[in-house]
Parts: C-alpha cells; sequence; structure tokens
C-alpha cells in the first residue's frame, strides 16, 4: 500500500503541472488562474454544504436512536473531497467533485464498504460490539 502511496505522490503532480502547462498553452495563463480559483471556491461551497447537511442528517438520527454509520463514511468522502479540491489542478478537482456530489459519492461509499467489510474478515480490523 506505502507503494502504491508513493507512486501516486510522484505521478499525480506531474501529471497535474502537465494539464496545467497545456491549459495554459490552449486558453492561456490568466484564464487556467481563473479557472483553479473558481473551482477552489466552488469546491469550499460545496463541501461546506455537503458537510452541514451530513451533520444535521447525523444529529437528527441520533436524536432517533439510530447510529450514522453511513454518515461517517459520507464525512470522510467530504472532507477527502474538500482538501483535494483545495490544491490546484485538474485530476484533484475532478477527484474532489466526484467525492462530493451525492451521486458519485455513494458509489465511493459502496467500495469502502466493500473494502472495510473485507478487512474485518481478514482480520486485519477488529470490530467490537457493545451488546
Amino acid at each position: 500500500m506505502g507503494k502504491w502511496f508513493v507512486l501516486l505522490l510522484i505521478i499525480v503532480p506531474a501529471l497535474e503541472i502537465g494539464l496545467l502547462v497545456l491549459s495554459g498553452n490552449m486558453i492561456g495563463v490568466w484564464p487556467t488562474i481563473l479557472l483553479i480559483i473558481l473551482t477552489g471556491i466552488l469546491g469550499a461551497w460545496l463541501a461546506k454544504k455537503e458537510g452541514l447537511n451530513t451533520i444535521r442528517t447525523a444529529q437528527l438520527q441520533m436524536q432517533n436512536g439510530e447510529v450514522p454509520g453511513g454518515l461517517v463514511l459520507d464525512g470522510i468522502c467530504i472532507l477527502v473531497g474538500g482538501a483535494v479540491l483545495l490544491t490546484p489542478g485538474f485530476i484533484t478537482d475532478a477527484v474532489g467533485f466526484f467525492l462530493l456530489i451525492p451521486y458519485t459519492r455513494a458509489l465511493i461509499k459502496a467500495l469502502l464498504e466493500r473494502i472495510f467489510a473485507k478487512l474485518i474478515q481478514n482480520g486485519s480490523i477488529i470490530y467490537f460490539q457493545k451488546k
């Protein structure tokens, strides 16, 4: 897993730089800079909106005696999506919006649930349930 993470830390910034240079050549430097700023502002607004909706829903579920399990994954996706949207670049922006939009976030949540279930079955994660 560490190898993949290091590889991503090298490849993603290199691709981002390439896309930013290509964009600067195609549409110009200032439009590229404005586009980066616009996606950052839009991403921050969307992260705040989705985060507040998730918190409100979690509070309602807890008031009704329910455990907001799925909302925890929503919160993780929103946090990561908001963080990558604040970094300049088009690839990270695409990933960030993918994690922030509820319909596409559901795909990531399903994948994460399968990964966590497999890790629990393998014994890599130990799960304690209060009775």
